[in-house]
């Protein structure tokens, strides 16, 4: 079995796997309606689309500005963990219990 038939398959493996992080994310979200689920749910789907582009068949990565969709994601997933420790960190200063 070569290369080039399991390539498909692994895109398509990955592309369900963020698609379905982001929904686990998105029902977090509708739960405790914390922004910081919904980040995540962002990042994930946002992480979907590279590997969605070769499904597709749109360009590769370093030929085409589809990186920048995971640069995207990561730079979503960092001010997502930095607002959040601002807020506990808001909570600890004013006395309040910092939530787990």
């Amino acid at each position: 079995m070569t290369v080039a038939i399991l390539l498909p398959f692994l895109a398509g493996a990955v592309t369900m796997g963020f698609g379905l992080s982001g929904l686990a994310f998105l029902r977090l979200w509708a739960r405790s309606r914390d922004r910081f689920f919904l980040a995540f749910a962002g990042a994930f789907w946002l992480l979907m689309l590279p590997a969605l582009s070769y499904l597709l068949e749109l360009p590769d990565e370093p030929n085409g500005l589809i990186y920048l969709f995971r640069v995207a994601a990561y730079v979503l997933i960092i001010v997502a963990v930095i607002l959040k420790n601002r807020q506990r960190l808001g909570r600890l200063a004013r006395g309040g219990q910092a939530q787990r």
